[in-house]
């Protein structure tokens, strides 16, 4: 059996990742493999290195810490430059770029304790890209670049930008690589908003999420019957903007709480939420 891990992405929503890790990790669930879209690719690029409750728990503490502007920093030249068209995103990669490269123990993607492949997109050709060699960092700034907001990032001869666009929920890689059982942490998205997002990054977020998040039902119908899939249930109601981080010990503590219960009870099936398809408790 080759227990495979897959992490959605939803932006800040990725706390919700290190809380359901957490929980996987003290019941003595880990991974033989990691696949990861967005931010799920920043959270399974750090669980291919650290996977024990040690390593779960220096994530946690790294998402505890983290602020809005030191993931998507305000800049007033780069957002001018974009509204005037003389560049293509509104947001410096430049803040996510430090946090990878200081806490990414390794250069290559091979070269992971646990096996790690992260999705992109083709911008020209709008397909999926699966990254399982080369540069860590690249490829999960590829992997994380939400188009309009971050850079594009080449690799090789092609342009790519988040995995997200089209592919948020990789379990069909998993199960490609040979992943059975399937252990799918979707992040949820911010299902119980009372009005409309304040800014315009937010709203991006928010409709990225929305939007995604639909592919999961898909793969659920359509591998269910090939694989052990067990998907952990997302946090519902969740009040907070997909780029507010300010929430992140909440997220972590209600998602490793909710996880662990699940578990106890045997991990069953969870109902899907009728309008994403998301599960939720």
């Amino acid at each position: 059996m080759t227990t495979a891990f897959v992490l959605a992405g939803g932006g800040s929503l990725g706390a919700v990742e290190a809380g359901m890790l957490a929980a996987l990790a003290e019941a003595g669930i880990r991974p033989d493999l990691v696949c990861g879209t967005s931010v799920g690719a920043v959270n399974g690029a750090w669980i291919a290195a650290r996977p024990d409750t040690e390593g779960i728990k220096a994530l946690a503490d790294l998402w505890i810490s983290l602020s809005r502007n030191d993931i998507f920093p305000v800049c007033p030249p780069t957002i001018t430059l974009g509204a005037l068209r003389c560049i293509n995103y509104l947001v410096p990669n430049s803040g996510l770029r430090r946090i990878l490269e200081k806490n990414l123990p390794y250069d290559k993607l091979e070269d992971a304790e646990i096996p790690i492949h992260v999705t992109a997109t083709d911008v020209v050709h709008g397909e999926e890209v699966l990254l399982s060699t080369g540069d860590t960092v690249e490829s999960v700034l590829a992997s994380t670049a939400i188009p309009g907001v971050f850079k594009p990032i080449r690799i090789g001869e092609l342009y790519l930008m988040d995995g997200g666009a089209v592919n948020n929920n990789p379990v069909s890689h998993a199960v490609m690589k040979g992943g059975d059982p399937v252990w799918v942490l979707p992040t949820g998205y911010a299902c119980s908003l009372t009005e409309p997002p304040a800014t315009a990054l937010d709203m991006v977020l928010q409709a990225v999420t929305l939007a995604v998040n639909h592919r999961l039902r898909l793969d659920i119908e359509r591998y269910r019957d090939e694989v052990e899939l067990k998907v952990v249930p997302s946090l519902c109601p969740v009040h907070t903007s997909p780029a507010d981080f300010s929430q992140s010990k909440e997220l972590i503590d209600r998602a490793h709480r909710q996880t662990r219960e699940w578990l106890e009870a045997g991990a069953p099936a969870m109902p899907l939420h009728p309008d994403t398809g998301h599960p939720h408790s």
